[in-house]
């Protein structure tokens, strides 16, 4: 997928049908389920869950211009992912989508947050729906600055004027 998207609409607008039915519906499901203070657009090319500026002034600690990441869907040649940002800073939320995912009868095809899949019934929504819901902004902005390294904390800190 091209980054030169700049919109949720654009970016489903040019996916394949098959793949734009997939992406939509798994889309569906994480906003049904996204907790409030979440917001959804572009980021990196592809869709995306963050936490806005707004709630979090510092940004992504890898780039301070970009929301702190939470989740995305993107779409590429062979495979689509789902990339779960919040379980990667988690271990309880990984240690709950991995016991979902298997009790659910699906496999689960996952390197450290991206989950590969090739059809959307590979994938089980219910259980998407559940972690995605079971984290809330305050919940996931405590793991993940507890899990940005000491030097970028110390950067941060000082940009901030702390």
């Amino acid at each position: 997928m091209a980054n030169a998207v700049t919109t949720v609409q654009e970016y489903l607008a040019a996916l394949p049908e098959d793949r734009q039915h997939a992406i939509s519906a798994l889309r569906k499901t994480i906003l049904e389920h996204l907790p409030e203070g979440y917001e959804e657009g572009i980021q990196y090319g592809a869709i995306s869950y963050y936490v806005p500026h707004s709630i979090c002034p510092d940004g992504y600690h890898c780039d301070p211009t970009q929301p702190v990441p939470f989740a995305g869907l993107s779409a590429h040649r062979k495979k689509m992912t789902l990339n779960l940002f919040c379980v990667y800073v988690d271990n309880a939320a990984k240690e709950r989508l991995m016991t979902g995912w298997n009790e659910s009868g699906h496999k689960l095809d996952m390197g450290a947050s991206c989950v590969r899949f090739s059809k959307l019934e590979d994938v089980p929504l219910d259980v998407v729906g559940q972690v995605i819901r079971s984290i809330p902004v305050s919940d996931f902005l405590e793991h993940y600055e507890a899990s940005v390294p000491q030097s970028a904390r110390k950067k941060r800190s000082h940009n901030r004027g702390d």
